[in-house]
């Protein structure tokens, strides 16, 4: 994991890789959150995930000291962690209320905001053409979110949000890859975005029983393989090439959420996916023809 610079920009086979295995394992993580939704608060299920994730960092810094830790650019740590702990809050909050394939598709949208935030956020210029992927998959998040007379379901919305705070995440972890550890990079975020959750994690919390403490180890477990396979696939390729691969997240999740749940989409959420889809192909396109900017 603790790849070097010139690793971050040539080895697309690893990258690829490592993204196709976040999005199996992190389906599984979802399918388990929606199982405690309306049991265990959000903010529980957050802190206990990035509390697991920093024991099970210790042994790396207990071996290698403090100085592992030393950067020259915390901020960037700082608002990395600060958007995927809003992106996993809105996403948990969101699972609780729509069925499992809409949340895992908002929350798998991200790779059409990552260029909006590329631009607006980091400055990287955009051809036209990638603002047409964008739009596609626009299109497709508005078929999703369903608005009719009465307005946007806010639960969409919510889950939504989960999808910007993840591509935010994206953006910057590409930045960060460049220069940090991977290790560096996954303990900063879970120790940042813990801390941020720790008061609302109190405030809301319950004695789980035996079954919801075993599922929230497993999200826990899950997520750090998550987050490890994620850093490591940004390590190793460009965010315009790795993040349309997050939306295999929407095929598990669909298959998890007939199974369990019997939520047989419909055909405007399969629209509504085919568009998304569709958007984030079409980038992968643009960037093996070489028309995007460096990310």
């Amino acid at each position: 994991m603790n790849a070097t610079r010139s690793g971050a920009r040539h080895d697309l086979r690893r990258g690829v890789t490592y993204a196709l295995l976040t999005s199996l394992v992190g389906s599984t993580a979802a399918a388990a959150a929606k199982f405690l939704g309306g049991r265990v608060s959000p903010y529980v299920i957050v802190f206990t995930q990035y509390l697991i994730g920093v024991v099970i960092l210790l042994p790396w810094l207990l071996r290698n000291g403090t100085g592992a830790l030393r950067t020259g650019r915390f901020a960037l740590h700082f608002w990395r962690s600060i958007a995927g702990w809003i992106g996993f809050m809105a996403f948990y909050v969101a699972l609780a209320r729509v069925p499992l394939v809409d949340a895992v598709l908002l929350r798998a949208a991200a790779p059409i905001w990552v260029p909006a935030i590329l631009f607006f956020w980091l400055g990287v210029r955009l051809p036209w053409a990638r603002w047409a992927a964008i739009g596609m998959g626009m299109a497709g998040v508005v078929v999703i979110l369903r608005p009719e007379a009465q307005g946007v379901s806010p639960w969409h919305l919510v889950g939504m949000l989960a999808g910007i705070g993840l591509a935010a995440s994206m953006a910057t972890t590409r930045r960060l890859a460049a220069s940090e550890s991977a290790h560096a990079i996954i303990f900063y975020y879970f120790a940042i975005a813990g801390i941020a959750t720790l008061p609302f994690a109190l405030a809301t919390w319950q004695t789980p029983s035996l079954h919801d403490a075993l599922l929230l180890g497993f999200i826990g477990v899950s997520i750090y393989v998550t987050m490890a396979l994620y850093t490591a696939a940004y390590t190793y390729a460009k965010a315009s090439v790795i993040s349309p691969l997050n939306f295999l997240n929407v095929a598990f999740a669909g298959l998890l959420g007939v199974v369990f749940w019997g939520e047989v989409p419909d055909w405007l959420t399969f629209t509504g996916i085919a568009l998304v889809v569709a958007g984030g192909i079409f980038a992968i396109w643009l960037e093996s023809r070489g028309t995007t900017a460096e990310e």
